[in-house]
């Protein structure tokens, strides 16, 4: 429950801080974040691939 309202704080500051600055500065920030959470989206995909032909012991998971 903390964390929800962690989260909704950081969001209120976030769109707050998003509301005073100009349109396209905005739009530039928006658009960094994608492109970070597309590259982010695709190597974990890849690497997600790579770990799943391994034995779990060379994971480090549990059996």
């Amino acid at each position: 429950m903390l964390f929800l309202v962690g989260a909704l704080l950081v969001l209120g500051v976030v769109i707050g801080a998003a509301a005073h600055v100009p349109v396209p500065v905005s739009v530039v920030a928006g658009c960094a974040i994608a492109l970070w959470l597309a590259l982010f989206a695709v190597r974990e995909r890849l690497w997600g691939h790579r770990r799943a032909g391994r034995p779990d012991h060379e994971r480090g998971g549990l059996r």
